[in-house]
């Protein structure tokens, strides 16, 4: 650990004394189909929300919606650069990422990707989005100015969640190997392959950009948290079941994990040099397993909607997953 580092723990310690959330009433958005990730954009107050083949757009200062981006298959995530004016948004089932103006909401390019793109992320230091494909373990890099494909990035299993440090690396979890990888966001070399036991299947990645500390959250109801430059887990705090997506706020020091199994929200604090413990665990609701974080109000938001029955399996060790009601779909807020 860099000197120094270690008073931002012991500060952290107090300034999470009492990190209680509490529920903030729900963004009601209704229509039908399934959802995955959605993306706070802070400095504009605006939330982006994977739903089915479009992407609902909601005013946070209203809650209120503020336009859709649509004509899309299959909808993961949104990674949004600021500085250029434009997001970008991966279509799974197209196998596409799409390029929109975030001033009009209006799709300007399609780009093919490869099979399956799932988690993205805009790196403000190579201007660079990076679309993780999950089918066809890869990634692919585009210029974010321009919208040109920059490269491929070979990968050893399935990409989940990726998230950068903003010098230059990226982090992905690969959720078939239980593994942590680093990428030269400039390079695109892959620099590192971290084991990430006793973590199974990591999917949602936050990241502690001063301390240096990567939190893969786990199917087995662990939080594995990582040093990003030796790739050593430091620690393992328990979580709920069916975790997606993590969270990290820089201000008060605190990290989340979204359950969608248990219907529950977990914050990890910082208690001492990598030791880390639950400060709390709250009710959510069923399904709201992705999450994302205003890092200016501190406002959780997690995606769910209502289910019916579950349809019998189609076959021997199958599950099935329940109907999703329509008109349910909402985004629960929890707010300090």
């Amino acid at each position: 650990m860099k000197p120094g580092v270690f008073v931002l723990f012991v500060s952290a310690i107090f300034a999470a004394q009492s990190p209680s959330y509490k529920p903030a009433g729900s963004i009601q958005i209704g229509g039908s189909g399934g959802w995955d990730y959605l993306t706070a954009d802070a400095a504009n107050h605006k939330l982006y929300v994977s739903h089915a083949g479009q992407v609902e757009v909601i005013d946070l200062n209203s809650g209120k919606p503020a336009g859709q981006i649509t004509g899309m298959m299959g909808i993961h995530g949104i990674a949004l650069a600021n500085d250029l004016g434009v997001g970008f948004i991966s279509d799974g089932r197209a196998n596409e990422v799409l390029e929109f103006s975030l001033a009009s909401l209006t799709v300007q390019k399609k780009i093919k990707a490869g099979t399956n793109p799932d988690g993205i992320l805009y790196d403000s230091v190579s201007k660079r989005v990076f679309a993780f494909n999950g089918r066809s373990n890869d990634a692919t890099v585009i210029d974010a100015a321009g919208g040109a494909l920059a490269g491929t990035v070979k990968l050893d299993g399935k990409p989940e969640f990726p998230v950068s440090d903003g010098t230059g690396s990226v982090f992905v979890n690969i959720e078939d190997k239980s593994e942590l990888v680093k990428i030269n966001s400039k390079t695109l070399a892959v620099e590192a392959t971290w084991p990430l036991a006793p973590c199974e299947s990591p999917s949602g990645l936050a990241i502690d950009k001063v301390n240096r500390r990567l939190f893969s959250v786990c199917d087995n109801k662990l939080m594995a948290i990582t040093d990003a430059d030796s790739g050593k887990v430091v620690a393992t705090p328990a979580i709920g079941e069916g975790p997606d997506a993590a969270a990290y706020d820089p201000e008060t020091h605190l990290a989340f994990s979204s359950n969608g199994e248990s219907g529950t929200l977990t914050i990890i604090r910082a208690a001492g040099k990598d030791r880390y413990s639950v400060a709390g665990t709250i009710e959510t609701a069923k399904g709201a397993r992705t999450m994302t974080l205003d890092g200016k109000t501190h406002k959780l938001y997690l995606p769910t909607a209502h289910f019916g029955p579950a349809p019998a399996p189609s076959g021997a060790g199958q599950r099935s997953r329940p109907a999703i009601l329509p008109g349910t779909f909402q985004v629960l807020v929890f707010t300090q």
